[in-house]
């Protein structure tokens, strides 16, 4: 029996999700990232992803990968999304990253009563929405809505957005006073933005902090986040498909972690290039030592891993979308502890490739230096703290109480 194809390994447990439109959408994001490669430095020292970078992304239709049919979308299985994610990462991590937290917003708007959705997209369908949904917003209750204020860190893309999704906590319609995750939808003309991003990796993200003094957002502008019932996704009365079935947080967590497999990739393919032609200056080959050897090895290994993960995983996640089946506790606990885990492999992976890149590897010239910055800043996403989500999952498989809100 011959070797299978890399693409075909991935695809194994289930290939029917990659119809011909969805073929064409990863073929455009990897014929894409040569030139992402070529912009990432000049991207990195502007703090901010190239505007014609992003036009591209439009213009291939890599925002609609998840937006519904009826708004110009393809509404395609999630992995589709990612699968486009990783094609992105192997040329600039920071492109890839915005595309999956600006990306991942046109499949939850879809689930905002209809009146939200028309707001945003009645005039234009390829605008895009930014977030950041750390619970800081201030929600007062006035007549029709909310009287809303707050200060938000890490809002990624923003600078090429129109819209924006911010966290906030909202008493529970239940009556019972304790409070839940909402998240507010608001146009550009109700935030500012404030520009302090300068950190170590994912530079050209820009992921400046938001401010909102007092504005006005409608009821029919919110959405209770973790509420995955009917009621509380009013926008499934006109996007019935089961894509929009899947809960928020089993979407979002991969969103956040999957452009880290497609950068270590990139990383192996920068690798593989520099050690077949380098000669360090006492002489010795990279392709010749040993750690080079392993470090490329168990990069590779990893990626193949994670992958295989991810898509067995959301094989699952997409039978229960589709058939009602609810994923028992355990199960959902044990997903989010996976892809939490993802920027942490990766970054022991990258930081393997770094030492076998030698002294001469810490220039700026060499991309796996970005990549391996990249990957390090992705593990400070609250979504990627693995310790957090493992424990939470151990905790339930020894008998204790499911403490994780989101799940």
């Amino acid at each position: 029996m011959g070797a299978m194809d890399k693409d075909q390994v991935l695809g194994i447990l289930a290939e029917d999700y990659m119809t011909p439109e969805a073929v064409e959408l990863v073929a455009r994001a990897k014929a894409m990232a040569p030139r992402l490669a070529e912009r990432a430095r000049e991207a990195e020292a502007a703090g901010m992803v190239p505007v014609e970078t992003v036009q591209e992304m439009k213009e291939a239709g890599l925002f609609r990968v998840l937006q519904p049919k009826r708004f110009g979308g393809y509404e395609l299985d999630p992995r589709v999304f990612y699968r486009v994610q990783m094609a992105l990462a192997e040329g600039c991590m920071s492109t890839a990253w915005i595309y999956g937290v600006i990306g991942v917003h046109n499949w939850q708007l879809p689930l905002f009563p209809e009146q939200a959705q028309q707001d945003v997209w009645a005039k234009d369908t390829g605008v895009l929405i930014a977030s950041t949904y750390m619970p800081t917003g201030k929600a007062e209750a006035v007549e029709g809505g909310y009287r809303f204020s707050g200060r938000w860190g890490f809002s990624s893309g923003v600078e090429h957005c129109e819209w924006i999704f911010l966290g906030g906590l909202l008493p529970k319609k239940d009556g019972s006073g304790a409070l839940e995750h909402a998240t507010f939808l608001l146009p550009k003309s109700d935030f500012r933005v404030e520009k302090n991003w300068d950190v170590l990796g994912l530079r050209a993200t820009g992921s400046h902090d938001i401010v909102v003094d007092g504005c006005f957002v409608p009821e029919h502008r919110t959405h209770r986040t973790n509420d995955h019932s009917d009621a509380g996704c009013p926008g499934r009365q006109t996007n019935p498909g089961w894509v929009y079935k899947i809960p928020f947080t089993q979407v979002f967590q991969r969103a956040v972690s999957s452009a880290c497999i497609g950068a270590l990739d990139g990383a192996i393919a920068h690798f593989r290039e520099r050690a077949a032609a380098h000669v360090g200056k006492h002489g010795a080959k990279t392709a010749e030592d040993v750690n080079a050897q392993q470090a490329v090895s168990e990069a590779m290994m990893t990626t193949d891993q994670l992958k295989l993960v991810l898509f067995r995983n959301y094989a699952r996640i997409v039978e229960c979308a589709r058939t009602g089946e609810r994923m028992p506790v355990e199960e959902r606990l044990m997903q989010r502890a996976q892809a939490s885990q993802v920027p942490k492999q990766c970054a022991t992976a990258a930081s393997e490739l770094m030492r076998a890149c030698a002294a001469s590897g810490t220039y700026k010239s060499n991309p796996i230096e970005r990549v391996f910055r990249d990957i390090h800043q992705a593990r400070g996403h609250i979504a990627n703290n693995t310790d957090t989500y493992a424990r939470a999952h151990g905790a339930v498989m020894l008998g204790m109480p499911n403490a994780d809100p989101y799940i």
